[in-house]
């Protein structure tokens, strides 16, 4: 078996692509020949998806503006035994008292980076609908989930995902910065903190910013950006006649697909929705 071809998404992630890898993956070239970038890179679905099918090629900039995630997926890349060892930990002091260890856990940060990962990744599995949510002073800040037994550790997939990610650059970057990067021949998947559908519905804390409308703006800017230096593109967000007309301005190929959403901070709002992608 090719290095790395079993790696699957190691983390549960709000927005995950999961449910839209057929129409993301019949929108995206056969073959990515040059750099494939994922600027908000969340659990990574689709570049899973497309490396397990051959599609990426050659190098891959991975990258996120949320610094444990980032920090995360270097420590599975470059520490993945360690970052193994510490989950064990976990598990088993999670299966001896639950509720004590996950709010010991989640109030305490270690030095280590190795050790920070695993604990970046038994919150995501424990946690209340794998949300990862922070206040406005960067504390991770989601109660306990209602879990008989969950997948604190999946160790071959770790390993698999390292070896994926042998080849990948790993950035701590916000989108524009990691899009200047791309030129002619490169692809990037673009998948933002997603338009709130109204106006209680807002739910892009996963850093100690936000990302509101000036952002999605500016997006759709470095997405111009990027076919005026001869990259591709393609860009999920929720269908709302607001984003239609940012990217429909400047040209692009814009269409809706139904979609399911299984991670929403407002339980009403999980299940059948419409999402806009975006083609460039």
């Amino acid at each position: 078996m090719q290095a790395g071809a079993a790696a699957r998404p190691f983390l549960k992630w709000a927005g995950g692509k999961t449910q839209l890898l057929g129409p993301i993956a019949r929108d995206l070239p056969a073959r990515i020949e040059g750099t494939y970038f994922e600027p908000f890179l969340g659990s990574g679905a689709v570049f899973f998806h497309l490396r397990a099918e051959g599609r990426v090629r050659g190098r891959a900039v991975l990258s996120d503006a949320n610094a444990p995630l980032v920090e995360t997926w270097r420590a599975v890349k470059g520490r993945v035994e360690e970052v193994i060892s510490h989950l064990e930990r976990h598990r088993a002091a999670h299966a001896r008292d639950p509720r004590g260890h996950y709010y010991g856990v989640r109030a305490r940060v270690p030095r280590d980076p190795a050790a920070r990962a695993a604990r970046f990744i038994y919150l995501n599995k424990t946690c209340y609908n794998g949300l990862w949510r922070v206040n406005r002073a960067g504390r991770f800040n989601v109660p306990m989930g209602r879990y008989r037994d969950p997948p604190i550790l999946d160790a071959e997939n770790l390993r698999a995902v390292s070896a994926a990610l042998r080849s990948a650059v790993l950035l701590l970057a916000p989108f524009d910065r990691a899009l200047r990067r791309a030129r002619r021949g490169d692809v990037a998947y673009v998948d933002p903190p997603y338009q709130p559908l109204s106006p209680t519905a807002n739910f892009t804390s996963y850093t100690a910013g936000r990302f509101g409308e000036e952002d999605q703006v500016a997006l759709a800017d470095a997405c111009a950006g990027l076919r005026r230096r001869g990259a591709r593109f393609l860009l999920s967000n929720h269908d709302t006649r607001w984003l239609r007309g940012i990217y429909g301005d400047r040209g692009f190929e814009v269409r809706s697909v139904p979609a399911r959403r299984a991670i929403n901070s407002d339980p009403s709002a999980r299940g059948a929705v419409r999402e806009l992608l975006v083609r460039g």
